[in-house]
């Protein structure tokens, strides 16, 4: 799916200068990204730790396609998110259908890491699809 949300203003990002690691909890996977590698796909924002996750074969859920439409692609990030951008009163008025919200709780479409340090992201468990449809 992915695109754009034309109802919402775009966020304000700094794509990576140097390489960096996303630990994603709880399966405890490390991935590097490489900022010539983005973007991996076309779903959230460029960059994002969802369209990260997505190129690393780590699925989050995100039913509106990463275009900050919804909530499903909620996450905690708990080291890190200092290097991400700041969150949109949009974002904030999606995470406010979120279960389990955080202080560190972000939509995976729209926080981009710049790249300044290594971050440590946590999939709630009412995020992780342990269902699976053949292809």
């Amino acid at each position: 799916m992915g695109g754009s949300n034309p109802y919402i203003q775009s966020a304000d990002v700094r794509l990576p200068t140097r390489p960096y690691t996303i630990t994603f909890l709880p399966m405890d996977v490390k991935v590097e990204v490489v900022p010539e590698d983005l973007p991996y796909s076309r779903d959230g924002q460029a960059g994002s730790i969802l369209e990260i996750a997505l190129g690393h074969g780590i699925d989050i859920d995100h039913a509106c396609g990463g275009v900050c439409a919804c909530s499903t692609c909620h996450v905690v990030v708990r080291e890190g998110g200092e290097s991400c951008n700041e969150a949109s009163d949009d974002e904030y008025d999606m995470l406010d259908n979120a279960p389990g919200q955080e202080e560190c709780s972000r939509l995976s479409c729209q926080a981009v890491p710049d790249g300044s340090c290594d971050l440590v992201v946590e999939i709630p468990d009412w995020n992780r699809n342990l269902v699976r449809e053949e292809h």
